[in-house]
Order: C-alpha cells, then sequence, then structure tokens
C-alpha cells in the first residue's frame, strides 16, 4: 500500500502530534494563572491603585514582549530543519544566534526604559496614583527582559527539537516560584508593588538559567565559536526569517489594537462586551497554538530530512485534529456560550448586549483553525515570507471590510472584519502553501 494509507506511520505521527501539542497547550493554560495570581496578590495587599498598577504593567509587557515573539517562532523552524537533517551543530548555531540576538534586545530595552515606558504611559494614560506605582513596577520588571527574551529562544529551540515538555515543567515551575516569591515580599516583607516586580523578575531569571541547564544536560547543548554564529550567509538569513515573523506581528497587533480601540470608542458597556467575548477566542486559541507548536516542530523536522510524504499526511492530520478541536468548540460554545458569560460578569446590561454578538465568537473556531494550522506549517517550512504576506492580505481585508460596514452596522461590522480577518488568513496561507497538502512536488525557493 502507499505510504500514505500505512496505519502504523499515521498512528506513529499522532503519536508525535499530540506529544509535543499536550505541553505546549498545558502552558498556554497556566501562563495567564500568573496573571490571576499578581492581581490577586495585590487585591489582598492593597487598594484599587494597586491593582491597576500591576494590571498595567503587565498589560505593558505583554504589549512589548509580543512583538518579540519572532525569537520563539524564528528559531523554532529553522531548529526543526536542521534536527531533521542530523545536523547538529547547524542546531547549535540556530540557538546561539536566537539567544545572541534576545539578549541584545533584552539590554537595549533596559538602556531605552525611560523611552518606552514614557511612550506606554502616554498611550495608556493611567491617573497619577496609579503611575506612581506602575513606575516603580516597570523599572524592576525591565531588568528581567534579557531572561525573558532569551527564554522565547530557548522554548522555540526546544519545540525545533521535538521536545516540548522541558519548556512545560519550566513553565509551570516559573509561575509556582513567581507565586511564592511574590507572596512572601510582599505579605512578609512589606514590599508592596515593589516586591511583585522583584519576585516577578527573579522567577523570569531563575527560569532562563533552568532552562538553559536543561538543554545542555538533555542535549549536550554546546556554545559554537564566533565563526559559525556570525556567517554572513545563514545571519542574512536568519534575520530576513525573524525580520517577515516580526512584521506578521506588528499587523497582527495593529489589528488587535484597533479591535479594542474601536470597541472602547462605542463606550464602556460595548468595550466590556467585546472583551468578554474576545475571551472565548482566546480559550480555543489556547488549544489551537498547541497543534502551530507541533506543525513546526514535525513540518521543519520533515522537511529538512527530505520526507515530503510524511510531510504532506502530517499537515492534513493536522488540518483534521483542527478541524475536529473546531467542531468541538463550536458545540461547546454553542451550548454553554452564555452560561460562560455569566461567569465573567455578574452585570445585566454587560450579558445582555453580549449575548447580541455571541454568534461571531461562536463562528471564531470553525472560520480561524486553519490560520492556526498553517502559521505552524510556515514556520516549520520557513516559509516566513507567505505568513508575512497572508497576514498583509488579511489586515487590509480587515480595513476594507470595517470601512465599509462599521457606519452602518456598528459593533456587528466590526466582528464581520475581524472573522473575516481570521479566515482570510488560513484561506490566503493555504493557497500559498498548497504544495504541502496537495499532492504536487514541493515547490523550490
Amino acid at each position: 500500500m502507499p505510504d500514505f494509507f500505512n496505519l502504523y506511520m499515521i498512528r506513529q505521527l499522532l503519536t508525535h502530534i499530540f506529544r509535543i501539542s499536550i505541553p505546549a497547550i498545558i502552558i498556554n493554560i497556566t501562563t495567564p494563572l500568573l496573571s490571576m495570581s499578581d492581581l490577586a496578590i495585590a487585591g489582598h495587599s492593597g487598594g484599587a491603585a494597586l491593582v491597576a498598577a500591576v494590571a498595567l504593567g503587565g498589560a505593558m509587557f505583554n504589549m512589548l514582549y509580543w512583538l518579540f515573539g519572532f525569537l520563539r517562532m524564528g528559531a523554532s523552524g529553522s531548529t526543526a530543519q536542521a534536527y531533521g537533517r542530523g545536523d547538529m551543530t547547524g542546531c547549535y548555531n540556530v540557538l546561539s544566534r536566537a539567544l545572541f540576538l534576545g539578549f541584545a534586545i533584552g539590554i537595549l530595552m533596559i538602556i531605552l526604559s525611560p523611552l518606552l515606558l514614557g511612550f506606554l504611559l502616554w498611550f495608556m494614560e493611567p491617573d497619577m496614583q496609579t503611575l506612581e506605582l506602575a513606575v516603580q513596577y516597570f523599572d524592576i520588571c525591565i531588568l528581567g527582559a534579557p531572561a525573558v527574551l532569551g527564554s522565547f529562544a530557548l522554548t522555540g529551540w526546544l519545540v525545533g527539537m521535538q521536545n516540548s515538555k522541558v519548556p512545560m515543567w519550566i513553565s509551570i515551575s516559573v509561575n509556582v516560584i513567581n507565586i511564592l516569591l511574590s507572596v512572601f515580599l510582599v505579605f512578609y516583607c512589606n514590599m508592596g508593588v515593589r516586591g511583585m516586580a522583584v519576585g516577578t523578575t527573579l522567577a523570569q531569571w531563575m527560569g532562563f538559567i533552568s532552562t538553559c541547564v536543561a538543554c545542555r544536560m538533555i542535549f549536550g547543548f554546546r556554545y559554537p565559536g564566533l565563526k559559525e554564529i556570525f556567517n554572513f550567509t545563514e545571519l542574512r538569513r536568519f534575520f530576513k526569517v525573524n525580520a517577515d515573523i516580526f512584521l506578521r506581528t506588528v499587523c497582527l497587533v495593529a489589528v488587535t489594537m484597533w479591535f479594542t480601540r474601536v470597541g472602547a470608542m462605542q463606550g464602556a458597556v460595548m468595550l466590556a462586551v467585546n472583551a468578554l467575548l474576545m475571551q472565548l477566542f482566546t480559550g480555543f486559541s489556547f488549544f489551537m497554538d498547541g497543534f502551530a507548536f507541533a506543525a513546526e516542530a514535525l513540518c521543519g523536522k520533515f522537511e529538512g530530512a527530505r520526507q515530503w510524504t510524511r510531510l504532506r499526511v502530517t499537515v492534513r492530520m493536522l488540518l483534521s485534529v483542527g478541524l475536529g478541536m473546531a467542531l468541538l468548540f463550536t458545540v461547546v460554545y454553542f451550548v454553554f456560550g452564555t452560561e460562560f458569560l455569566s461567569l465573567l460578569s455578574s452585570d445585566h446590561v454587560i450579558r445582555s448586549s453580549a449575548e447580541e454578538y455571541i454568534g461571531w465568537a461562536i463562528s471564531i473556531p470553525m472560520l480561524s483553525f486553519a490560520a492556526f494550522v498553517y502559521d505552524g506549517v510556515a514556520i516549520g517550512a520557513v516559509r516566513t515570507g507567505a505568513m508575512l504576506r497572508s497576514m498583509v492580505i488579511a489586515s487590509v481585508v480587515f480595513g476594507v471590510i470595517y470601512l465599509l460596514t462599521y457606519s452602518g452596522y456598528g459593533n456587528h461590522g466590526l466582528w464581520l472584519a475581524f472573522v473575516s480577518y481570521l479566515l482570510v488568513r488560513g484561506v490566503a496561507l493555504a493557497v500559498m502553501l498548497r504544495n504541502y497538502w496537495l499532492d504536487s512536488p514541493i515547490c523550490s525557493r
């Protein structure tokens, strides 16, 4: 029988998919618990200003670090391809370049922190009491920037090495350490917001160092010489890949921020409604991001090994699993969506308004699952140019539909623009990467 119908191979690939995706899903689920615990600690140790400062500080760092997610994604695909070729030296070089870039950006962020802080506070416009506490939080937490960006690179590298369990355990450990340190410093040392910031920063550095040790112990990582790291040809390719992903992230952030801004323009109730409904999208994305990790690791490995049949079967299986997850979430949201909104808000006005728009949120899983899968395929195949082009096309579609529909349909027009953007991302990448799922030769770049 043809290799495609080899049941043993399919079962083996499914095992690999879930072995990589499940730890990644756990990371995605546990990470928000840290923000919730920080807010809980702030809520029990001070007034509204402290809670607002911690929330504001978290939002500022989320915005900054989101832009540098390319350090993880750029390392993942290139490492997976080198791993598939059996080129361990190439794997070490990818990590070294990503760590070098991450540390350079992190140190630059510390140096430029007064300018960054000024811009972020101008954008957020907090009140004076919150501003003072947020500045204290930011000035300490910025010292963790090299560790956070270095951890991005390490996580991407480990995924490329087909291992997402190490990042999972370290992520859980860092969250636990952060909570314990913050509780100790806030409640026993009476350090207030500074204690929370110190706890967060120490946990970030401990997580980074632990991951470095794990990479050394498990994979025997060795630091290559400067000649290998600064190879001009490889460096140019490295920066091209990361520039594509960075620009793609800028588009993603722009669409998300505009969506939030337009919700705010409609008043506090509509802003709250859109924020609640976006939690349904966030919940689905936690799971689909895990399968995107699997796509990065496996597609990169099979492309590097030139195993085209396995590559195509993997893409088809990921699409099938993604479709199954989308159907499951659609049914759950359809049946329990209003109950979920009730858990998030007890305000009758917000809940009743959200129910008017919940159909858009219910449609998101079916319209967006392909975008998650193909993002992972593009990263694994290092087709980041296609990833960027699809995002630009989708962002333009978002803008056009918003301009055509918002004045007449209000928030419904905004949601139509957003779900269309998600759909176009997946469709555009499916067309650009058609050789990765159709029975045709893989095109050279």
